[in-house]
């Protein structure tokens, strides 16, 4: 009973595994690219990468808003020795001085960011009582102060990060859509290689039909002398090898098929047949169009732009840090103080405080000059940096619209070509089974016709590549016309 139990437990677990093991998934490329960006893992990457830079931006804009802080100190308790005037004998004592204190406060501030200085408003609640010789009880209080203060000389933060921050977060914005294109062309790469790789193992699996099938052929005809010893062996040679290139063939297609299972985040062992796309519709790109979309869209213009304002930022920085510095605060209030908290609420007395301070270097052996001039000349790099990296992206442009257009062209001519190679393998094996051709002539048409199949996948690869290269670059959608950052829904990734 129990061996019948055990057997009948390794029965379905080989059953699940074989249901498993032949899980299949019939993909065509644009699924493949659906699928990459919903659920691979460099989808995820990108996707936290862009939440990162939108709670960078909502921080920023929380900054903006009044902030409410309270402050407190519920209990503090002191007990220590300390020094005191004694007038009756004009000496200074040592005494024992014990004192508990509490304290609550409640401030909002506001930054001013044309000036770089800050609002505030706050109230304040003391409390301390005395124990020991002199035992008293005090309230003090502060119902209300405003002020403002800031730095009139100085470095103002608050205006750098009103030009830096927007720009971070649009670049965010559309360094999220490129990084979803780049997405697409690796999507692409897995796919045609696992074509490529399909394609091969089909060539090599009709190779060794073929073969098989020649080689017979050759065994009836050298019995009556209708070939050579050499072309049977030849046959038998191409009989073997065939079936070493179907083995290699397979290693090549498990492997690509593992690795475009893997990155689409499926099951190693899915069994995944591919569509290999129609040849696309013809579709005219212009060099100038890319370049200005490409100016107009791409991050890396935003990323340049960014990096110079930050070096600017640092130079700003640097240069007023260099010079003396003024600042400037004023408030006004009431407050009081009085043994009960009630009394601490009346008769309040107005509090002023205008307060005007000066920072003068007098002697640092140059080092503000030092930061100064760094900035400066840090500056002048990072806009070169700036300028280079721009033509960089243009020449990149230009050239991958020149690409695509030239791709075009290609997979007409590849599939031309493909019909042409099998239509001649197909005569000339036919007329090699009659007698009329060769082993040479039969062997050159089959490599013609293998070499056009690969080159007609190939010219799809490059065609699919070069175009999705050219939306990751101008971040524009030329079938349909509009900008990709007008279709595309931020907030779904929130």
């Amino acid at each position: 009973m129990m061996f019948r139990k055990i057997s009948i437990c390794l029965l379905l677990a080989l059953c699940a595994a074989g249901v498993q093991a032949q899980r299949s998934l019939r993909l065509s490329l644009q699924r493949t690219i659906a699928m990459a960006n919903d659920s691979s893992l460099s989808a995820f990457r990108y996707q936290n990468m862009y939440l990162s830079g939108y709670w960078e931006y909502r921080s920023y804009k929380a900054a903006r808003l009044p902030s409410l802080t309270l402050n407190l100190t519920p209990s503090q308790y002191y007990r220590y020795i300390t020094q005191r005037y004694d007038s009756q004998e004009d000496v200074d004592v040592y005494r024992e001085q014990q004192m508990f204190s509490a304290n609550a406060g409640l401030s909002v501030s506001q930054n001013f960011d044309l000036l770089g200085g800050t609002f505030y408003l706050n109230t304040e609640l003391d409390y301390m009582r005395n124990f020991g010789d002199s035992k008293s009880t005090q309230f003090s209080t502060v119902p209300i102060r405003i002020g403002y203060q800031q730095d009139l000389l100085g470095y103002n933060a608050f205006k750098w990060d009103r030009k830096i921050e927007p720009l971070k977060f649009e670049k965010a914005k559309r360094q999220f859509l490129y990084n979803t294109e780049s997405v697409s062309e690796e999507a692409v790469n897995y796919f045609f290689s696992l074509a490529m790789a399909q394609a091969d193992y089909k060539l090599a699996e009709d190779n060794v039909a073929t073969t098989d099938t020649l080689y017979a052929i050759g065994q009836q005809r050298q019995k009556i002398a209708a070939i050579s010893q050499a072309d049977l062996l030849t046959l038998k040679l191409d009989k073997v090898n065939a079936r070493n290139t179907l083995r290699n063939a397979e290693i090549s297609l498990k492997r690509a098929m593992s690795a475009l299972a893997t990155y689409l985040n499926l099951d190693k062992n899915t069994h995944i047949e591919l569509d290999l796309p129609s040849r696309p519709k013809f579709m005219e790109v212009s060099a100038d169009r890319a370049l200005a979309l490409a100016k107009e869209n791409n991050p890396t213009y935003l990323e340049q732009r960014q990096n110079v304002l930050e070096a600017e930022q640092q130079v700003d920085r640097t240069r007023k840090e260099s010079m003396f510095n003024a600042s400037f605060n004023a408030s006004v209030g009431f407050n009081q103080v009085a043994d009960n908290l009630v009394a601490a609420y009346r008769n309040l007395l107005q509090q002023d405080l205008v307060a005007f301070s000066i920072s003068i270097p007098l002697v640092d052996w140059g080092v503000r000059k030092g930061k100064y001039n760094m900035a400066r000349n840090n500056l002048n790099v990072v806009r070169i940096a700036a300028r280079q990296e721009e033509i960089s992206l243009e020449e990149d442009v230009l050239m991958t619209v020149s690409d695509f257009n030239v791709q075009q062209e290609l997979i007409a001519s590849a599939e031309e070509a493909l019909d042409l190679a099998e239509l001649a393998y197909d005569q000339t094996r036919r007329r090699f089974i009659i007698g009329k051709a060769d082993i040479s002539s039969l062997t050159l048409a089959l490599n013609r016709q293998q070499e056009a199949q690969k080159n007609y996948i190939l010219a799809l690869q490059n065609y699919w590549l070069s175009y999705y290269k050219i939306r990751k670059l101008t971040l524009h959608d030329f079938e349909s016309g509009f900008s990709l950052s007008d279709r595309f829904d931020f907030n779904s990734y929130l």
